[in-house]
């Protein structure tokens, strides 16, 4: 039985893009909602986590949880889900240290 998908990427190659407009819609540059199987859903998933590359990727799906959804992350991102006791809470990372530029004297 098809349900609704929600995949958002970030800098993903423009081939994935593609791929994922096959199957859903894309709302706005890099959202893409759908009402796809389960299959599917793996499926495109799959292609997902083999091309990210230095992208980033997350899937959110209905799931039998206490929160009606499940969320499934590839690449590197600052929000990261974390299970707090069966629910799933979105933990902020430290932004990356910018190295500065040292100016030879």
């Amino acid at each position: 039985m098809p349900s609704m998908v929600v995949i958002a990427t970030t800098a993903v190659p423009d081939h994935l893009r593609g791929a994922l407009s096959r199957w859903t819609s894309e709302v706005v540059t890099g959202i893409f909602v759908g009402s796809v199987s389960a299959r599917v859903r793996d499926e495109l998933w799959r292609a997902v986590t083999e091309v990210i590359g230095d992208g980033a990727a997350i899937l959110v799906h209905p799931a039998a949880t206490e929160q009606g959804y499940a969320i499934r992350t590839a690449g590197a991102r600052r929000r990261v889900p974390i299970d707090f006791d069966g629910l799933t809470l979105v933990r902020m990372t430290a932004a990356p240290k910018i190295k500065e530029m040292q100016i030879p004297p």
